[in-house]
This record gives structure tokens, C-alpha cells and sequence, in this order.
């Protein structure tokens, strides 16, 4: 957006900063800061991002990314539930991206709680996640920013895998179906330990999701996602069990699945979020009045 440009952190500046707000990061709200340079950069490449676009990114921490979103897009609103990261972040932005640092707003919000964003309506979420809350975050966020186009989000390597998951996987579970109800997502690759601080004991990957309109239904999402955790809830069983309770008896599990074309001891993994829709339809059809 300017000729110079951020100047993104490295090691050295993410461990001064951190030193001068007295900052430990805290497995309790999950905080890895990226210290790699390259690696916020791939971040924004990855997310197909353009000078276009307003960005949500949820946990900027010390702004090793939000520098790097600045160079690319015209805004960025950071949503910060750490009141010291969130007040710091101005003065950060501003030494280091004095020509981008008023087109970035923070909001100190715990991210599960926000119901919207202030400004112009946001196009894309870009984030390096708490991964103890990335899962419920993301799925918040679709369901309440519905303007959001697309995303990029880094998480823990095996939640990546189950966003990503599609029918028939081993790993394919509630995250992929309800995931799926907002956008087509992809594995867009993996990330090193090294590129934290402090280095985490897992891996991470990143996730991308492209906004796609939900399935053709009658039901209500809430509708679909009952459905969705319960057929989850004992993966082990067949649908006709595991929807026992849902639907009342599982006569009446039976029914419904054969009304909307489903076996009745398939299981919830065998399922697209469109059967699951036609299912919570099935299942609405024959609940008592």
C-alpha cells in the first residue's frame, strides 16, 4: 500500500517487545507469537489476499502479522481479549508501519463474544489462532460475519486435518461438517515448531476456506448442527442409534433417514453436510406437533 512498506519483527524485536510489556506468553489463552518473518509473509500469500480487502485477524498478540496483512490490504480490524497486547499494539504498529498504522483498528474483545466488527464490512479472516479455541472461534465468526469471503487460519496440525476432513475420513468429524455448511476448506499447507515463540510441542498447519452458499434446506442451521453432534456424539454407532434420541425412538430415526435416502446403519462419518441437511429435514417432518 506504500512505497516503503512495514517493517516486520524478527526474533529480537517479538522478545524486546514482549520484555518491555512484561508479556509471558500463557498456555491458558494459547499464545505462540510468530517470530519468522517469511512465515507471515506465506500467511498473507496463502490467503490470496488484495489491496482491496478488509481483514479480521483475531490474536494479533505483539503484531508480527498484523505488519504483515498491513503491507497488502487496506484495513485490518484485530480482535485482542489481552487488554496489555491490545494497548500496545497502536504504539507497535506505528514504529513500525508509520504510513499503515491508522488503517488498523483493535478491538479488545474476547473473538467468542464479538457479534460484529466496527467499519466497513469485513472481507477475509486472517489469523494465527489460540489454538485451545480455534475450532468454536472460526465457526463464531463465519456465522456472524457473513460478509467474510475467505480465510486463512493457522492452527494445530490435527485440527487442520479435521476442518479440512471430508466424508469417509478417519478424521472427518463435527469441525469438518459444520465448517463445510459455510465454505469449501482446504489444507494449505504445514508450519514448523521454530517460527514460534515459545516453540509449541505441537504442529501447525494452515487451513483455507473459500465462502460458499450452505446447502439447499428447510431447516435452520441450528437445526442441521443438532443433528450433526448427535450423529457425532457415539461415532461408533450407526445412525439409526445414535439418532435415537434426537428423533424419539429409532423407529423413528429409521424413518427419517429413509425418507431422506440414507442407510440406516451408515454412520455419521459416511455423510456430506447436504445429507445432514436433508436428514434435519427428514427428522423435522416427523417430530410430533
Amino acid at each position: 500500500m506504500t512505497s516503503a512498506g512495514p517493517t516486520l519483527l524478527g526474533p529480537a524485536d517479538v522478545r524486546a517487545l514482549a520484555a518491555r510489556l512484561g508479556v509471558r506468553p500463557t498456555k491458558q489463552r494459547g499464545q505462540n507469537f510468530v517470530i519468522d518473518a517469511n512465515t507471515v509473509r506465506r500467511i498473507v500469500r496463502e490467503a490470496g489476499l488484495s489491496a482491496d480487502d478488509v481483514v479480521v485477524e483475531v490474536g494479533p498478540g505483539l503484531g508480527s502479522l498484523t505488519l504483515a496483512l498491513l503491507a497488502v490490504v487496506r484495513r485490518v480490524v484485530a480482535i485482542e481479549v489481552d487488554p496489555v497486547l491490545a494497548a500496545a499494539l497502536p504504539e507497535t504498529l506505528a514504529a513500525y508501519a508509520p504510513d499503515g498504522a491508522d488503517r488498523c483498528q483493535v478491538m479488545t474483545a474476547d473473538a467468542l463474544r464479538v457479534d460484529g466488527v466496527p467499519g466497513p464490512p469485513p472481507t477475509a479472516l486472517v489469523a494465527n489462532l489460540p489454538y485451545n479455541v480455534s475450532v468454536p472461534v472460526l465457526l463464531h465468526l463465519l456465522a456472524v460475519l457473513p460478509s467474510l469471503e475467505k480465510g486463512l487460519v493457522m492452527v494445530q496440525s490435527e485440527v487442520a486435518d479435521r476442518l479440512a476432513a471430508g466424508p469417509g475420513s478417519k478424521v472427518y468429524g463435527v469441525p469438518s461438517v459444520k465448517c463445510a455448511w459455510y465454505a469449501d476448506v482446504r489444507r494449505a499447507g504445514a508450519v514448523g515448531r521454530t517460527v514460534f515463540w515459545p516453540a509449541p510441542n505441537v504442529d501447525s498447519g494452515l487451513v483455507a476456506w473459500t465462502r460458499r452458499e450452505p446447502p439447499a434446506t428447510t431447516s435452520t442451521r441450528e437445526q442441521v448442527f443438532a443433528v450433526v453432534d448427535a450423529a457425532f456424539a457415539q461415532r461408533r454407532k450407526a445412525l439409526r442409534g445414535a439418532l435415537r434420541g434426537l428423533a424419539g425412538s429409532g423407529e423413528a430415526a429409521e424413518a427419517a433417514l429413509v425418507s431422506a435416502g440414507i442407510d440406516p446403519l451408515a454412520r455419521g462419518e459416511s455423510l456430506t453436510v447436504a445429507e445432514f441437511a436433508r436428514l434435519a429435514e427428514a427428522l423435522a417432518v416427523g417430530a410430533p406437533a
